[in-house]
């Protein structure tokens, strides 16, 4: 039996709109695993965007198909990432050892050629690209329409740090707000298991390692409660 390590990715946002949550994932490998006899022997998850591409578990992943010679499984191309040029080089590095196939495996279309998958890596980073300008779009309507994005409270913090003034706010608004919707799936999946209080989030949020907006990975009540103001503007 070929082994085949399964490596799945959703970003918080993906997790509740695309169909394609972690369980979801991990039930399309498992039919790829069964229909071609293949023995798993792992399984590596990051929730986090696609157009990131220092992922620890992915690396894992990667590390432990080169000990075994194993393939890496993912349910679609874009799980692996949306950036055309992560693909390719992904694609390339990782062949078996005739060269002839890349032993990254996509378990909705396993028989794709390089040539289509290197098709669906430009579609892949051209849908991440669209995504990026439909949010964009949709938070500057909510401010045409009256909304106030953003937080007032932090006014202050911006003039301090020296980017409190036309430009370098709206760029910090901007990004905290793109954070902020980011993160709605997750925030409502951890209160959906009964954590609903500031510390509670803040906790969950830790344990699951989701990265602050700033990228730390410590989240405070205060922080949770500002994320919760955005979400409800």
């Amino acid at each position: 039996m070929a082994k085949i390590v399964g490596y799945l990715r959703v970003s918080t946002l993906e997790q509740g709109k695309s169909g394609l949550g972690l369980d979801a994932q991990r039930a399309a490998i498992e039919r790829y695993a069964e229909s071609e006899n293949h023995t798993i022997i792992g399984w590596f998850q990051d929730v986090m965007s696609g157009k990131v591409d220092n992922r620890p578990e992915l690396e894992k992943a990667l590390k432990t198909c080169r000990i075994y010679r194993a393939k890496l499984v993912v349910a679609k191309l874009d799980r692996l990432s949306r950036n055309m040029s992560t693909i390719v080089t992904l694609l390339a590095k990782y062949k078996t050892e005739d060269k002839k196939e890349s032993r990254i495996v996509a378990a909705d279309s396993p028989n794709d050629s390089t040539f289509m998958l290197h098709i669906k890596a430009t579609v892949a980073q051209d849908e991440r690209e669209k995504i990026s300008e439909r949010t964009k779009a949709a938070l500057q309507q909510k401010k045409a329409r009256g909304f106030t994005l953003g937080n007032p409270n932090g006014a202050a913090a911006l003039k301090r740090t020296g980017y409190g003034n036309g430009a370098g706010t709206a760029a910090v608004i901007a990004k905290a707000n793109d954070a902020a919707i980011e993160l709605q799936e997750t925030i409502a999946m951890i209160q959906g298991k009964g954590f609903t209080t500031l510390q509670g989030i803040a906790n969950e949020l830790m344990a699951m390692e989701v990265p602050t907006a700033r990228g730390g990975n410590v989240w405070y009540p205060s922080m949770v409660k500002n994320l919760l103001a955005r979400l409800a503007a």
